[in-house]
Protein backbone atom coordinates (compact mmCIF):
# COMPACT_ATOMS: atom_id res chain seq x y z
CA UNK A 1 0.00 0.00 0.00
CA UNK A 2 1.47 2.94 1.27
CA UNK A 3 5.28 3.69 2.10
CA UNK A 4 4.44 4.85 5.89
CA UNK A 5 1.02 3.75 6.10
CA UNK A 6 0.19 -0.12 6.23
CA UNK A 7 3.70 -1.07 4.36
CA UNK A 8 4.40 -4.16 2.55
CA UNK A 9 6.79 -6.84 3.23
CA UNK A 10 9.62 -6.17 1.37
CA UNK A 11 11.98 -5.48 3.95
CA UNK A 12 11.26 -8.12 5.91
CA UNK A 13 11.64 -10.42 2.53
CA UNK A 14 15.24 -9.05 1.80
CA UNK A 15 16.55 -9.63 5.29
CA UNK A 16 14.65 -13.50 5.50
CA UNK A 17 16.22 -13.53 2.11
CA UNK A 18 19.81 -12.86 2.77
CA UNK A 19 22.72 -14.96 3.27
CA UNK A 20 23.14 -14.12 7.02
CA UNK A 21 19.40 -14.39 8.71
CA UNK A 22 19.02 -14.12 12.59
CA UNK A 23 15.46 -15.40 13.57
CA UNK A 24 14.39 -13.21 15.84
CA UNK A 25 10.37 -13.90 15.08
CA UNK A 26 10.01 -14.65 18.59
CA UNK A 27 9.58 -10.77 19.10
CA UNK A 28 5.57 -11.29 17.33
CA UNK A 29 4.78 -13.58 20.71
CA UNK A 30 5.70 -11.28 22.86
CA UNK A 31 4.43 -8.40 21.02
CA UNK A 32 1.17 -10.35 20.67
CA UNK A 33 0.58 -10.51 24.10
CA UNK A 34 0.04 -6.68 24.47
CA UNK A 35 -2.60 -6.82 21.67
CA UNK A 36 -5.70 -5.45 23.50
CA UNK A 37 -4.19 -4.46 26.40
CA UNK A 38 -3.08 -1.34 28.01
CA UNK A 39 0.43 -1.87 27.34
CA UNK A 40 -0.06 -1.94 23.23
CA UNK A 41 1.81 0.97 22.30
CA UNK A 42 5.43 0.37 21.72
CA UNK A 43 8.57 2.40 20.74
CA UNK A 44 11.49 0.05 19.23
CA UNK A 45 14.65 2.10 20.31
CA UNK A 46 17.97 1.57 20.90
CA UNK A 47 21.19 2.79 19.83
CA UNK A 48 22.77 2.42 16.36
CA UNK A 49 23.11 -0.82 14.48
CA UNK A 50 20.98 -2.90 17.60
CA UNK A 51 18.46 -3.93 14.64
CA UNK A 52 15.83 -1.71 15.05
CA UNK A 53 15.30 -1.35 11.26
CA UNK A 54 15.03 -5.65 10.88
CA UNK A 55 12.74 -5.88 14.15
CA UNK A 56 10.32 -2.68 12.16
CA UNK A 57 10.60 -4.24 9.25
CA UNK A 58 9.62 -7.94 10.45
CA UNK A 59 6.84 -6.37 12.71
CA UNK A 60 5.39 -4.41 9.10
CA UNK A 61 5.66 -7.96 7.28
CA UNK A 62 3.78 -9.86 10.09
CA UNK A 63 1.10 -7.31 11.16
CA UNK A 64 0.41 -4.82 8.29
CA UNK A 65 -2.61 -5.37 5.92
CA UNK A 66 -0.62 -3.49 2.95
CA UNK A 67 1.15 -7.17 2.50
CA UNK A 68 0.39 -10.79 2.65
CA UNK A 69 2.80 -12.56 4.34
CA UNK A 70 1.23 -15.90 5.37
CA UNK A 71 3.96 -17.76 3.71
CA UNK A 72 7.02 -15.73 4.25
CA UNK A 73 6.97 -16.64 8.35
CA UNK A 74 6.50 -20.38 7.51
CA UNK A 75 9.49 -22.27 8.75
CA UNK A 76 10.60 -18.99 11.80
CA UNK A 77 10.41 -20.00 15.29
CA UNK A 78 7.02 -17.40 15.60
CA UNK A 79 5.20 -20.48 13.22
CA UNK A 80 5.69 -22.95 16.03
CA UNK A 81 3.38 -20.94 18.02
CA UNK A 82 -0.51 -22.28 17.34
CA UNK A 83 -1.67 -18.87 17.39
CA UNK A 84 0.88 -17.36 14.53
CA UNK A 85 -1.22 -16.69 11.68
CA UNK A 86 -4.28 -15.42 13.69
CA UNK A 87 -2.78 -11.74 13.93
CA UNK A 88 -0.93 -11.95 10.49
CA UNK A 89 -1.59 -9.30 8.59
CA UNK A 90 -4.64 -7.86 10.39
CA UNK A 91 -3.44 -4.39 11.49
CA UNK A 92 -3.39 -0.84 10.39
CA UNK A 93 -0.06 -0.34 10.66
CA UNK A 94 2.20 3.38 10.50
CA UNK A 95 5.72 2.88 9.97
CA UNK A 96 8.03 6.10 10.50
CA UNK A 97 12.25 6.09 10.59
CA UNK A 98 12.61 9.44 12.05
CA UNK A 99 16.14 9.33 10.74
CA UNK A 100 14.55 9.21 6.88
CA UNK A 101 13.27 12.94 7.82
CA UNK A 102 15.64 14.48 10.27
CA UNK A 103 18.22 15.96 7.60
CA UNK A 104 15.38 17.40 5.51
CA UNK A 105 12.82 18.30 7.63
CA UNK A 106 14.57 19.15 11.21
CA UNK A 107 12.77 22.27 11.42
CA UNK A 108 9.13 21.10 11.28
CA UNK A 109 10.03 17.65 11.66
CA UNK A 110 6.40 16.85 13.35
CA UNK A 111 4.41 18.70 10.42
CA UNK A 112 6.26 16.83 7.62
CA UNK A 113 5.69 13.58 9.40
CA UNK A 114 1.57 14.00 9.49
CA UNK A 115 1.99 15.20 6.02
CA UNK A 116 3.51 12.27 4.37
CA UNK A 117 1.28 10.31 6.55
CA UNK A 118 -1.99 11.52 5.41
CA UNK A 119 -0.96 11.58 2.07
CA UNK A 120 -0.70 7.83 2.59
CA UNK A 121 -3.85 8.20 4.28
CA UNK A 122 -5.09 9.59 0.95
CA UNK A 123 -4.20 6.94 -1.56
CA UNK A 124 -6.24 4.28 0.55
CA UNK A 125 -9.31 6.67 1.78
CA UNK A 126 -9.49 8.99 -1.34
CA UNK A 127 -12.26 11.06 0.58
CA UNK A 128 -13.62 8.93 2.93
CA UNK A 129 -11.41 11.36 5.57
CA UNK A 130 -11.73 14.64 6.44
CA UNK A 131 -8.15 15.54 6.31
CA UNK A 132 -8.87 19.54 7.63
CA UNK A 133 -9.26 18.40 10.79
CA UNK A 134 -6.96 17.70 13.35
CA UNK A 135 -4.02 15.13 13.35
CA UNK A 136 -5.53 13.24 16.22
CA UNK A 137 -9.17 13.26 14.81
CA UNK A 138 -7.78 11.79 11.60
CA UNK A 139 -6.26 8.86 12.89
CA UNK A 140 -9.60 8.18 15.16
CA UNK A 141 -11.24 8.38 11.68
CA UNK A 142 -8.89 5.88 10.24
CA UNK A 143 -9.40 3.54 13.43
CA UNK A 144 -13.11 4.02 12.94
CA UNK A 145 -13.32 3.08 9.81
CA UNK A 146 -11.21 0.48 9.35
CA UNK A 147 -12.24 -0.96 13.01
CA UNK A 148 -8.25 -2.03 13.32
CA UNK A 149 -5.95 -0.82 16.00
CA UNK A 150 -3.12 1.42 14.33
CA UNK A 151 0.55 0.11 15.33
CA UNK A 152 3.02 2.74 15.71
CA UNK A 153 6.55 2.39 15.14
CA UNK A 154 9.55 4.35 15.70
Amino acid sequence: MGIYFNPTNESFTQAKNSMIYVDKTELLEQLNLRLSTENKCIAVSHARRFGKSHAAGMIDAYYSLGCDSSNLFDNTKIAANADYKKYMNKYNVIHLDISSFWDDFKDNLVEKIKEYIIDDFKKSFNDEIDYSKKFSVILMSVYKKNNYSICNHY
